[in-house]
């Protein structure tokens, strides 16, 4: 079976203005990109009050909200699947994320699916009010919850950092559970990746260093019973790595990993406008289909 292809939606390059987002969108389900996928940051620092601050995106970066736009995306398209890329889950209230996913599910009619990761911004941790040192172990906690939530009438779950009483979601999401992705290089995101995903988002490049990854990825796998053939990888090619035949030389050596989903990343790199941006699409998409 061929790899899926993505198309990344350009977040920092689209500005506050629906019609180009819409217009992206369906360009991309014109195309034929089997996904659309949104990445987050609720808050960019302001590097010149904050002299040590060295993260890769500061406030002066246009992220569009997540889920609202992902929404927004499901209703003015019909079949692309919807994927996040990927929402840094222990910012956020566990059964909120929860309830806005299993919306999102439904009103796209089943086409989500959920890339999560821990993040590496400590000023935006520190302003939605959570610890930065422990993201790992809640975000581990809080995937189990959410798969409770996803597919229980009513959940009774207490851990270190939630508890619920006999509550619920309602409506349930159409996936019962929602299809969860581990976005990040970190050994213990690999460990959860096999505990609890459907698949894991590398974000690197496909090198020694990521092969050597696979393979332990692929030892934890079978460790948890599971079988390492039907986990999906999720390749992000960047469009500064060249033009279309360097493109096909990334996806051809991303297929040989393993790789199940190929996704075009132009966010800031230079692409340009909305125009632009849906040409670098059509190129991609016939260097790699």
């Amino acid at each position: 079976m061929r790899s899926q292809i993505g198309a990344f939606f350009p977040t920092r390059d689209i500005p506050a203005d629906r019609s180009a987002i819409r217009d992206w969108a369906q360009a991309a389900e014109a195309i034929g990109f089997d996904f659309i996928e949104v990445s987050d940051h609720v808050l960019g620092a302001d590097r010149s009050a904050l002299p040590n601050f060295a993260g890769p995106y500061d406030v002066d970066d246009s992220f569009h909200e997540t889920f609202v736009t992902l929404a927004y995306m499901a209703a003015v398209t019909e079949r692309v699947g919807l994927a996040s890329g990927v929402p840094i889950l222990p910012e956020r209230q566990t059964a909120l994320v929860a309830k806005q996913a299993a919306q999102l599910d439904v009103v796209s009619g089943g086409r989500l699916r959920l890339g999560i990761g821990v993040g590496w911004n400590a000023v935006e941790y520190e302003a939605l009010g959570q610890d930065w040192h422990v993201r790992g172990r809640r975000q581990a906690e809080q995937v189990v919850l959410m798969q409770q939530l996803w597919t229980q009438r009513t959940v009774t779950f207490s851990g270190d950092f939630d508890r619920v009483q006999h509550a619920g979601l309602n409506p349930l999401p159409i996936q019962r559970p929602i299809p969860i992705w581990f976005g990040g290089a970190a050994e213990p995101v690999l460990r959860r990746a096999a505990r609890f995903g459907q698949g894991w988002i590398p974000l690197g490049p496909p090198d020694a260093r990521l092969q050597g990854q696979l393979e332990r990825l692929h030892g934890y796998l079978r460790a948890a019973g599971r079988d390492p053939g039907g986990f999906g990888i999720e390749a992000w090619i960047r469009s500064n790595s060249g033009g279309p035949e360097a493109w096909r030389e990334a996806a051809e050596q991303w297929v040989t990993l393993g790789a199940s989903h190929l996704t075009f990343y132009t966010s800031g790199l230079g692409i340009g406008a909305v125009t632009q941006q849906i040409e670098a699409l059509r190129r991609f998409y016939e260097a790699v289909r």
